[in-house]
């Protein structure tokens, strides 16, 4: 089953992390990623830009609105996305919690309901 562990934490303000504390967080999630990937369950990551680089697009009664930055005023941010394939539930949790970002924010565990693979929705 397809799970969405979705990274939440608060994002340091230019600056506020040195760069030894920006490369060993890199490597955790590198450590990270090549475990997802050679435990075979790894089907797509990706860590977002801050939340300055955000775009939201909404259609309201016919009109498109764009606005620059994130939609919701939240102290934390949506940080990235790993999609896995594990069995069950259990197994989503066992990888979130050795997902490096839990231990500076909180993963979300969420089954994936429809996915679109190869061009075609899949349940």
């Amino acid at each position: 089953m397809r799970y969405a562990l979705l990274m939440h934490h608060f994002e340091p303000a230019e600056g506020e992390l040195s760069e030894e504390a920006m490369a060993e967080g890199q490597r955790a999630f590198g450590v990270y990623a090549k475990a997802l990937h050679e435990a075979g369950v790894l089907l797509s990551a990706d860590i977002l830009s801050h939340t300055p680089a955000t775009t939201t697009v909404s259609r309201r009664d016919g009109a498109t609105r764009v606005q620059d930055g994130p939609f919701a005023e939240t102290k934390e941010a949506l940080a990235g996305v790993f999609v896995i394939d594990v069995p069950d539930l259990d197994g989503a949790i066992g990888w979130a919690e050795r997902c490096p970002g839990a231990e500076w924010g909180a993963v979300e565990v969420r089954p994936v309901a429809t996915s679109v693979v190869n061009g075609g929705w899949t349940r």
